[in-house]
C-alpha cells in the first residue's frame, strides 16, 4: 500500500472553463509528491512539494492566485504537521511570500513556536533568507475580478467562492509508515484584514499522527474551526473507522451541526486513503502503486498510469 500521496485543490463550485485546469493542477502536484516518496523521501518532503506546486499554480487559492481581502491585499495562511513527532509549524496573514507552506515548515524546524503571524512571520522569513515577492506577482486577473464583484453591498463572498473555497492541501504516508499533512490558503474571498481561518490551526486545517493518520481540510474556515474537522476525522479513525467512513461521518456532522460545507483528503498509516467532500466539487488526486487517481465531481474517480501524460 505504501507510499501514497493525496492532494486537494479546494472545495466549492468550479466553473466549467476552469475544471480542466483544476484537475491538471492536482494531478501534477500528486505526481511531484509521489516522485519524492518513490525516491525514499519523507512524507513531509512529499506534502510540502505537492502544496508548493499548487501554490505556484494560479488556478488555486494559495500563493499565486490567492483571493483578496476587502482592501485588495493578499494575506495567506499555511500549516504543516509531522505525524511521527506531532511537530507542527504554521503561519497566518503573511504577505509577499510566494510559498507560505515552506515558511510554515521553517517555523516547525527552526523555532520553538508553532505559529507565527503577519509582521512577525514576515520578519522571520527575512531572517531565514526567504525572498519577498511583490504583492502584484501573487494577484491574478481572475482574483481581482472576483474581488471587485464582491465589493457590492449585497454580495455574499462565502457563496461566491467559485471553486476557490479557500485552500489547497496534501497528506502522505512514506515507505517507513510516517504520515504528514500540509495545507495552504489565500483565505476567504473579500475577508476582513487580519482574518485567519482554519488552515493554520492544528486540528482544523490539518492534523497528522502516526497512531491514527493524516488529514488536510478545505471549505468554509469558520465552520471547520467550530468542529475541529481534521481532528474529528482522526478521532473516528481511532475508533476503528476507515479513512472514507471517518471523513463522511465528520463532514455530515459539520453540515448538520453548523451548516458548513467542506472537503478533505485523509490517509491512515497503512496507506488507505480517501478524498471526500460535501461541496459541489473538489479537485483531488492521489498517487499510489504507480497509479494516478483523480476526480472533481461527487462519485467521479478516474485512474491512469502515473507515467501517462
Amino acid at each position: 500500500m505504501l507510499p501514497v500521496v493525496v492532494v486537494h485543490g479546494g472545495a466549492g463550485f468550479v466553473p466549467k472553463e476552469r475544471a480542466m485546469q483544476s484537475k491538471a493542477g492536482v494531478c501534477a502536484a500528486a505526481r511531484s509528491g509521489y516522485a519524492i516518496l518513490q525516491s525514499g523521501g519523507s512524507s513531509m518532503d512529499a506534502v510540502v512539494e505537492a502544496v508548493t506546486k499548487l501554490e505556484n499554480n494560479p488556478s488555486f487559492n494559495a500563493g499565486c492566485g490567492s483571493v483578496l481581502t476587502t482592501s485588495g491585499n493578499v494575506e495567506m495562511d499555511a500549516i504543516v504537521m509531522d505525524g511521527k513527532t506531532l511537530a507542527s509549524g504554521a503561519v497566518s496573514a503573511v504577505r509577499n511570500i510566494a510559498n507560505p507552506v515552506q515558511l510554515a515548515r521553517l517555523v516547525m524546524e527552526k523555532t520553538t513556536h508553532t505559529c507565527l503571524t503577519a509582521h512577525g512571520a514576515n520578519q522571520f522569513a527575512r531572517a531565514m533568507g526567504v525572498p519577498e515577492v511583490p504583492q502584484e506577482s501573487l494577484i491574478t486577473e481572475y482574483s481581482r475580478m472576483r474581488w471587485e464583484k464582491n465589493l457590492a453591498p449585497d454580495a455574499n463572498p462565502v457563496e461566491c467562492q467559485m471553486g476557490k473555497m479557500g485552500t489547497v492541501g496534501a497528506v502522505a504516508v512514506d515507505i517507513e509508515g510516517n504520515v504528514a499533512c500540509a495545507t495552504s490558503t489565500g483565505g476567504l474571498l473579500n475577508k476582513m484584514e487580519g482574518r485567519v481561518g482554519d488552515t493554520p490551526c492544528i486540528g482544523c486545517g490539518g492534523f497528522a499522527d502516526n497512531q491514527a493518520g493524516a488529514v488536510s481540510t478545505t471549505g468554509h474556515g469558520e465552520a471547520i474551526m467550530k468542529v475541529t474537522l481534521a481532528r474529528l476525522i482522526l478521532f473516528h479513525m481511532e475508533q476503528g473507522q476507515s479513512p472514507e467512513a471517518a471523513s463522511d461521518l465528520s463532514l455530515a456532522y459539520m453540515k448538520s451541526r453548523v451548516q458548513g460545507l467542506a472537503g478533505v483528503v485523509t490517509v491512515d498509516p497503512q496507506g488507505q486513503w480517501a478524498a471526500r467532500f460535501t461541496s459541489s466539487q473538489m479537485a483531488w488526486a492521489a498517487a499510489q502503486k504507480d497509479c494516478l487517481h483523480y476526480g472533481l465531481y461527487t462519485g467521479e474517480h478516474f485512474t491512469q498510469s502515473i507515467d501517462e501524460p
